[in-house]
């Protein structure tokens, strides 16, 4: 089965590969209407989930953010199978980063940093565009697959040039490793923890949140900037990426505040375009205490 499921993984990339974005884009829009109208895919979670986060909007207001979600994701799946094949100069053009004032700076003073992100907009090319346009390594995060093949596949195209992808169950040696170079280690941080216990609780989206205690941890361990990946999408499969500083002294924080930081700025930009968040996922299966 795992062969199988590989076989079928990658002919899809391959069929990906060879077509064009204006084509990958029509086609996004017939997957969304299978989705969306037939399938249903997740449908009540979605709705739940937007319906919790603004209870001050209509079933109307409800229903367009959820549909236009729907579409967004279906971009964001093509992309990401895209992002396999194309070059890293090619994501780059797609994907631009601003000029970093403060990371230019801590790099300088030989300083590495984390960038913390939440799947919000397209959270896939940030590991592939980094390398021609950061100064420091880009080392991402992931969760190991299943299928070993695959996940032998993403581990050696994921990320091309100097950026490094490694395990999430090798967090703590990473960050002891000597990268030859400052690094920006880049963590979605918004995702539901894998248990409540060790969660920081904050209040997000109008709902009592865990969240990971990952990122916080290992910035006050090193004493390690951190800054906001705040990717905005200015239109179809093209994004623009701002580093916004939430903390220069982790050592100097209370437990807990720079999580919360974060997650504030999040819900900030999540209620500016709601539409472009992961709601999808099942965000709040935790309960405090449980």
């Amino acid at each position: 089965m795992n062969r199988f499921s590989y076989f079928v993984f990658r002919t899809s990339i391959a069929l990906v590969s060879v077509i064009p974005f204006r084509v990958l884009y029509f086609l996004s829009d017939v997957i969304f209407l299978f989705i969306y109208y037939l399938i249903g895919y997740r449908k009540k979670v979605v709705y739940q989930n937007i319906s919790n986060s603004f209870p001050e909007k209509s079933q109307k207001e409800i229903k367009a953010i959820a549909r236009i979600f729907f579409h967004h994701l279906t971009d964001v799946l093509f992309e990401s199978l895209k992002a396999f094949t194309m070059t890293e100069l090619a994501v780059v053009k797609r994907f631009h980063i601003k000029p970093s004032p403060f990371l230019e700076k801590i790099y300088n003073e030989g300083r590495s940093a984390i960038a913390v992100a939440g799947h919000y907009n397209n959270w896939e090319w940030p590991g592939i565009a980094a390398g021609m346009q950061l100064k420091h390594k880009p080392v991402g995060f992931y969760k190991p697959l299943a299928n070993p093949y695959v996940d032998a596949y993403v581990k050696k195209t994921r990320v091309q040039g100097r950026s490094a992808l490694v395990s999430i169950n090798d967090t703590a040696a990473v960050f002891k490793n000597d990268w030859g170079e400052p690094a920006a280690f880049y963590m979605i941080a918004d995702q539901s923890p894998s248990s409540a216990r060790l969660a920081y609780w904050v209040n997000f989206l109008n709902q009592d949140t865990a969240t990971i205690h990952g990122p916080e941890k290992y910035a006050r361990i090193y004493n390690m900037p951190v800054v906001y990946c705040d990717i905005q999408k200015k239109s179809r499969g093209n994004y623009e990426v701002e580093f916004i500083l939430l903390c220069e002294n982790p050592k100097e924080t209370k437990t807990g505040e720079i999580t919360a930081k974060f997650m504030n700025m999040l819900e900030d930009k999540i209620r500016q375009e709601p539409q472009y968040y992961l709601w999808s996922h099942r965000r709040w299966k935790h309960k405090r205490n449980s």
